[in-house]
């Protein structure tokens, strides 16, 4: 009897528990009405052209719940589309325009409820488009192994430059991106055959220019700079013969790799031997002992590690991008090793990705060489430094593997 007491009292508490919570909630019985007032229009609406679209500048309604406001219009390709802009800024900017003709646009004020306000038309002009600056802009002329495309891009916005070329047969085709406001790039791997050019400039929205006829260009020949004559010179360069390391290893047409021990073929600068600290830059100074011209280079890091006397050869990880290989270098030129001209400065870069980790694709990189072009072809010479700024940051020791040159021999 005193265990059905005890039963039936919990039982009423869970019941009058349950009668005083549904008491307390008579709103969620029925949703809330949801808000289907608009808000206020745009107003002051101005706008700036601008190549290929226009800056639109507007004062937005006073509504606590505006979330954006939004521009609609349709591009020259005959596609509505629109841009957004959120509360906190008083301007939208549109583009995908091809031509000088006024173009309709509606300004819309849309709340958090996705009422949308009336809209506020604005007929915009703009000016002609930035991709027949690029079009009237381009220079192209025959390169080692190509050739070389420059053209001018001041609003900065990307562009595909689609190169078209034949020599009377098939028509093959490149395309060439960038946003630069001056991009200065390379056409590779055509045959020295003379070849007629033209091309085509696109916007990111797909809008394009008339082909247009760019000349006849005859690619040269480009050769691997061939290494048997070249020569350290020791007077002018860091010492980097260190333990199984050597300087002439740097050209000896041997790439290290990490599978075998048997192509150790790298340098090793060590402060040890050089003053007891790495005092950058660290010149490497080769004689080629002949003439000749270069558009491009590779160079290679150490592969192998050794990490324990038991490994019988074989590296159990790639020694790429560890502290001691080298990163950043310039490179110059001479005729007499007393004035040098400098062909630039390179780095290898950063490998890391966003989580740290080194993704397989600079691994692919550093196996196949690191490649730099030349913004222009270098004059003729037969001294080459090479100048070590940095590496991955040891401050005891540099290594490096192989460099190999290219363009034309023997001038």
């Amino acid at each position: 009897m005193n265990i059905q007491h005890k039963l039936f009292s919990n039982i009423a508490k869970l019941f009058f528990a349950f009668i005083l919570i549904q008491s307390f909630l008579p709103g969620c019985k029925e949703e809330d009405p949801k808000d289907t007032t608009p808000p206020g229009v745009v107003t002051n609406v101005k706008y700036t052209a601008t190549p290929g679209g226009a800056i639109l500048t507007f004062k937005a309604p006073n509504d606590n719940d505006l979330l954006f406001v939004k521009a609609s219009y349709t591009n020259s390709l005959g596609r509505e589309v629109f841009k957004v802009t959120s509360i906190y800024s008083d301007s939208i900017e549109i583009d995908g325009f091809n031509e000088e003709t006024p173009k309709q646009v509606k300004l819309y004020a849309v709340d958090k409820n996705n009422n949308q306000s009336e809209p506020v038309v604005i007929d915009v002009t703009p000016l002609k488009s930035y991709i027949y600056t690029v079009l009237e802009s381009l220079e192209m002329k025959a390169d080692l192994g190509g050739v070389r495309v420059k053209w001018i891009n001041p609003m900065s916005k990307t562009v595909f430059v689609n190169v078209f070329y034949n020599n009377g047969g098939k028509v093959s085709q490149r395309i060439l991106s960038s946003s630069l406001d001056t991009t200065n790039t390379m056409i590779r791997g055509i045959d020295p055959e003379l070849y007629n050019f033209s091309v085509v400039v696109e916007d990111f929205n797909g809008n394009k220019t008339n082909k247009r006829e760019v000349g006849s260009y005859k690619p040269l020949l480009e050769q691997k700079i061939d290494k048997k004559s070249w020569t350290i010179l020791q007077n002018l360069s860091v010492d980097g013969d260190k333990w199984e390391g050597k300087l002439v290893n740097f050209f000896d047409d041997v790439v290290d790799t990490k599978e075998v021990n048997v192509d150790n073929s790298y340098f090793i600068i060590s402060r040890d031997d050089n003053g007891g600290m790495l005092k950058w830059p660290l010149d490497i100074v080769i004689d080629l002992n002949k003439t000749v011209i270069i558009n491009r280079f590779v160079v290679w890091q150490r592969a192998f590690a050794y990490l324990n006397a038991e490994q019988n050869g074989v590296s159990l990880e790639y020694l790429y991008y560890k502290p001691e290989n080298m990163k950043s270098f310039n490179v110059s030129v001479s005729n007499d090793k007393a004035i040098w001209i400098p062909l630039g400065t390179f780095d290898i870069g950063d490998p890391l990705d966003a989580n740290g980790n080194i993704p397989a694709t600079k691994i692919k990189e550093a196996i196949d060489g690191h490649e730099f072009n030349l913004e222009n072809v270098s004059m003729p010479f037969r001294y080459f430094k090479f100048s070590i700024l940095s590496n991955y940051g040891s401050e005891s020791d540099v290594y490096g593997s192989e460099i190999t040159l290219y363009g034309l021999d023997n001038q």
